[in-house]
C-alpha cells in the first residue's frame, strides 16, 4: 500500500511540472538593458522559458543577423537597422512594429559645475569632449548628430565628438568624467547615478527616436512568438514607461 501511495504521490507531482523550459534569444539595443532585463525576470519565473539578451549597438545587431546569427526577436532603436534586416528578407513583416519612442538629453558628470546649459554651450572653449554613440553608425549617434545638424552646431562641434560603441558607453565617458558632457537618450540618464541631465532636447525639436521589433524570420520557437506578445502587453508596457520610455503613437 505504501508503494502505491508513493507512485500517486510522484505521478501527481510529475503532472504539475511545467513542460521542457524554451530557450528565446533577443538581439536588443542596449539602451533596453534595464528594462528588458526587469521584464525577463517576471517573465522567466512565470513561464519557465529562458530570456537571453543580446544587448548591443543595433547596427551592430543587424549585421550578426545578416551573417547568420541565431536571434528569435530583433529590437532595434531606430528604423534603419530594421530596414537593413527587413530589406535582407530576415523578419517577419508582419510581426514589425514601433513599440516604443524615446528623446535626447545632454548629461554631465554628477559633480560638474555646469547649470543653466543650452546647446551652443556645446561649442564653449571649457567643453573639450562630447562623448556620443558613433554618429556615423549607432543610433544614438545618429540621432544626436541629425539634431546637432537641425541647429546648425554639428560642424562647429565635431572635432570635440568622442565617439563611442553604443548609448551606454557614451554614458559611462561621462560618468567617469572621460567627456565633459554627452548626449544619450533620456531613459539611459535617468538610469544613471554617476551623470545628471543638464538640458532636455524637447521632442518637437529632436528627431523621431522610435524602436521597432519584429520577429526574426529563421526563428521557430513559438517560445519567442509568445514572448513578443508579452513586451507587447499592458505588463511589459509598465515597465518601460516606468524606466521612462514613451509607449504608443507619436
Amino acid at each position: 500500500m505504501k508503494n502505491i501511495l508513493r507512485i500517486f504521490a510522484v505521478l501527481i507531482f510529475c503532472v504539475h511540472l511545467p513542460l521542457r523550459a524554451a530557450d528565446v534569444t533577443v538581439f536588443a539595443a542596449a539602451s533596453l538593458s534595464d528594462a528588458l532585463e526587469e521584464i525577463a525576470k517576471g517573465y522567466e519565473a512565470k513561464t519557465g522559458d529562458k530570456i537571453n539578451y543580446n544587448l548591443a549597438g543595433s547596427n551592430v545587431l543587424a549585421r550578426q543577423i545578416e551573417q547568420g546569427a541565431p536571434a528569435d526577436i530583433f529590437f532595434s532603436a531606430d528604423e534603419a537597422q530594421m530596414d537593413v534586416v527587413a530589406k535582407a528578407g530576415l523578419i517577419d513583416p508582419a510581426t514589425r512594429q514601433d513599440l516604443l519612442f524615446n528623446t535626447l538629453v545632454i548629461v554631465a558628470p554628477s559633480d560638474s559645475p555646469l547649470a543653466n546649459f543650452t546647446p551652443p554651450d556645446l561649442a564653449k572653449p571649457n567643453i573639450q569632449r562630447i562623448a556620443l554613440a558613433d554618429p556615423k553608425a549607432v543610433p544614438a549617434g545618429v540621432y544626436a548628430k541629425a539634431y546637432l545638424t537641425k541647429i546648425g552646431l554639428w560642424s562647429t562641434i565635431e572635432g570635440k565628438i568622442v565617439p563611442t560603441a553604443n548609448v551606454r558607453a557614451a554614458l559611462a565617458a561621462v560618468e567617469s568624467s572621460d567627456a565633459e558632457v554627452g548626449i544619450v537618450y533620456k531613459t539611459d540618464a535617468q538610469m544613471s547615478k554617476s551623470a545628471r541631465i543638464i538640458y532636455a532636447v524637447p521632442q518637437a525639436d529632436g528627431p523621431k527616436i522610435t524602436y521597432p521589433i519584429a520577429l526574426v524570420k529563421t526563428s521557430t520557437s513559438d517560445a519567442a512568438k509568445k514572448f513578443l506578445a508579452y513586451l507587447e502587453s499592458p505588463e511589459a508596457r509598465a515597465v518601460f514607461v516606468h524606466d521612462g520610455f514613451m509607449s504608443g503613437a507619436h
